[in-house]
């Protein structure tokens, strides 16, 4: 694999890929997470598409940093409130990853973003932080906000995750 640098500062020793499906069952969701974080996985190939990465993990906790640039704007030229939501998404869903037992999964059942203020290519470095609300046997909700430098919110979101076995998880 080939080193990959998501943005500036933050590089992917192992390139751009996913966790093996033997690995999900082998460990818990924050063990994994924070594995990826040790770059002992390749990055999800999303963050190097949208400029941002995961960067810590606690149970029930999740942060992603990012840099929103030039090839996410929209006809305007701001930054497509889609990155926003895609970048929050990964915090909302990681929260709850956190909290996964080995051999359990999660996928996002809903979410709902609210964009507070405009993100431009002169925003800089945001850093987006999702948190569980409540974790039950079948269902999962998280929440997250999205910050520049300064701390000032940028977007809000909230999340519903469904869990289930691993097992039921495509083979790769």
């Amino acid at each position: 694999m080939t080193e990959v640098e998501l943005f500036p500062g933050y590089v992917s020793p192992l390139g751009l890929g996913s966790i093996p499906l033997d690995e999900v069952l082998q460990y818990t969701g924050i063990e994994l997470l924070q594995r990826l974080i040790d770059g002992l996985y390749p990055a999800p190939s999303i963050g190097a598409r949208m400029n941002f990465g995961l960067s810590e993990v606690g149970e029930g906790r999740a942060v992603f940093r990012g840099l929103p640039g030039e090839r996410h704007l929209n006809p305007l030229g701001s930054v497509h409130g889609g990155w926003a939501a895609t970048i929050l998404d990964s915090a909302l869903g990681c929260a709850v990853h956190t909290t996964m037992a080995k051999g359990e999964a999660y996928t996002t059942v809903e979410f709902k973003v609210n964009l507070m203020r405009p993100i431009t290519p002169r925003t800089g470095e945001v850093v987006c932080e999702g948190r569980v609300i409540n974790r039950g046997r079948t269902i999962a909700v998280s929440e997250a906000t999205l910050k520049d430098k300064d701390g000032k919110l940028l977007a809000f979101g909230t999340e519903t995750c469904s869990i289930f076995p691993a097992t039921n998880l495509a083979p790769r």
